[in-house]
């Protein structure tokens, strides 16, 4: 039987916010150019692929808070950084379908209907030029995180999640962090094993300093082994911290 999935559980991660009260609706698309090389004495039209495209669309709620939907999207048109984005496909669970891109926001509009509430759409462009080595603006994979908040002393190897076998492509990474109260340094790593016994560091994150809200996207070519877990530390003594992470392979 197919395992289908209910859009009330997407969560949508932009930078270091997390925005998905906000939104109601998104829509991911990937396209693929052709070129004809159709020539005489061909009997049928023939086409080589060329370049990739990416496109991210979210529609929801116009809100005026602190960090709200109305404030960041209209912070991220025209910004010299390009965002990093996560959307969750399916439920807060570590081992859930993910997407993961850096996009540009190519448009923002709000809506204000006289009988109803205030909307907003925006709309993103994928690249990968930001990103050392990520040849992939968009990207589907795994959260290796709940995305909820862990108490300091609580901090370790969350749980694995099994690909079925290892990869030879390389892959990427995100991280956001919303909220955080600890008072130390936070390193978040992203680790792999064969045999989901015997783990090794495939890369780590910029250490999240003290109370530091953030998000980072890292790539890392070569293999990557077919389990995949997120090891977190700190030197901090108290407080909590929030983070989504997840993992793309190519």
């Amino acid at each position: 039987m197919p395992t289908f999935i209910h859009g009330k559980d997407t969560a949508v991660y932009i930078d270091e916010f997390d925005l998905t009260s906000y939104f109601t609706d998104t829509s991911v698309s990937l396209e693929n150019e052709v070129s004809e090389t159709t020539a005489y004495g061909d009997s049928n039209k023939t086409f080589i692929t060329g370049l990739r495209a990416g496109t991210i669309s979210l529609s929801g709620l116009w809100a005026a808070d602190t960090d709200g939907s109305d404030e960041e999207l209209q912070a991220l048109l025209g910004n010299a950084t390009t965002p990093i984005i996560t959307l969750r496909e399916g439920s807060a669970a570590i081992g859930s379908r993910a997407v993961i891109a850096q996009a540009n926001e190519t448009s923002y509009a709000i809506t204000s209907p006289v009988a109803d509430v205030h909307t907003v759409t925006a709309d993103f462009e994928c690249t990968p030029n930001q990103v050392s080595n990520l040849t992939f603006a968009l990207a589907g994979g795994v959260q290796l995180t709940a995305g909820a908040s862990i108490a300091h002393g609580s901090l370790g190897a969350l749980s694995s999640v099994d690909n079925g076998a290892s990869s030879a492509n390389g892959g990427a990474g995100t991280l956001h962090v919303p909220t955080n109260t600890v008072n130390g340094n936070t390193t978040i790593k992203i680790q792999h094993s064969a045999n989901n016994v015997s783990w090794a560091d495939l890369f780590s994150f910029t250490a999240v300093g003290s109370s530091a809200k953030t998000s980072e996207i890292k790539a890392v070519s070569g293999t990557v082994n077919r389990y995949l877990r997120v090891n977190a530390s700190t030197a901090g003594s108290s407080g909590s911290i929030t983070f989504m992470v997840a993992f793309a392979r190519f």
